[in-house]
């Protein structure tokens, strides 16, 4: 059974990185500028999803009760209510304290003086699980005994879905763009750095090297470029990250605009980083070289 010669194949990989110095440090910068680029969209649609799922917390239906019901007999009405598809919280709310809430927003009192709790309907304030099924929320709502209407605002709810959808679907789109551009750039570059060695991997064939053997150590390079280039990138990401972020919401954003922290997202754009990068490196390896082992 044949060794696997790991130290040689790691030198000789090392060793090709310094000789070719100039085409390893283009394969490392194609990689980081890569990766910084894929993962900043990564970052931005994380951010912007974040975002749109706290507004779409704070985008509430209201299901109004019958206004034949007591409040006790409107309250009872709450197991119902939460049974339905898609309601993830539903709170009661009297019709004293929804005149109550109403007053504390207006400035002059004194003109609704004359008007009572008695003219509004007990309602439940609703948080739904998902807005892109808002509209079918709001008809099973209507569907519930007791449940006289429902008020959501299904333009809003049909604003934040497709934004969200747009962010997710470009970021998909260029993540995937460019780790096509990236793998093609590094198949490249190191098909160049190959046809310097035509002559040294043509002689190895004639003196008997397996293709496993040439192999190897072109495959431990593009290995070894991969790993560092996605660990450069890596820092690089988050050097930016905080220092945009921290731009951005040093100002009037951050009273609105709360960026994710990176360390929320740092082990699973780290381990990313790293599996593209040493992914891209073994790949791109492995394809430039096949056309010289065909001596």
């Amino acid at each position: 059974m044949k060794s696997f010669r790991a130290g040689y194949y790691i030198r000789e990989g090392m060793s090709s990185i310094f000789t070719h110095g100039f085409m390893s440090f283009a394969s490392v910068f194609i990689i980081v500028a890569c990766l910084i680029i894929m993962g900043s969209f990564t970052l931005l649609a994380v951010n912007v999803n974040k975002i749109i799922g706290e507004f779409e917390d704070e985008n509430v239906v209201l299901a109004y009760v019958n206004e034949s019901y007591s409040a006790e007999d409107a309250r009872a009405l709450t197991g119902a209510v939460e049974a339905v598809p898609n309601v993830r919280t539903a709170r009661f709310v009297t019709r004293e304290e929804a005149y109550d809430s109403f007053l504390s927003g207006v400035e002059n009192k004194s003109r609704f003086e004359d008007i009572d709790a008695s003219v509004l309907r007990h309602r439940f304030v609703i948080y739904v699980e998902d807005v892109a099924l808002m509209e079918r929320t709001q008809e099973n709502l209507l569907g519930t005994e007791g449940i006289a209407s429902v008020t959501a605002n299904l333009l809003v709810a049909r604003a934040f879905v497709t934004l969200r959808n747009i962010v997710s679907g470009v970021s998909v789109v260029i993540v995937a763009v460019l780790l096509v551009i990236s793998l093609f750039i590094m198949m490249n570059t190191v098909k160049l750095a190959t046809f310097e060695r035509r002559d040294e991997i043509a002689i190895m064939k004639i003196v008997g090297a397996t293709n496993a053997f040439i192999r190897w150590p072109f495959v431990f390079e593009g290995f070894i470029l991969g790993l560092f280039g996605s660990l450069f990138a890596f820092l690089t990401q988050w050097g930016l990250y905080k220092l945009v972020t921290d731009a951005l919401l040093s100002g009037v954003g951050a009273s609105f605009i709360q960026a994710i922290p990176f360390s929320r997202a740092a082990l699973p754009l780290c381990a990313i980083f790293v599996a593209i990068g040493c992914g891209v490196g073994i790949v791109g390896s492995s394809f430039a070289i096949r056309k010289y082992l065909k001596v």
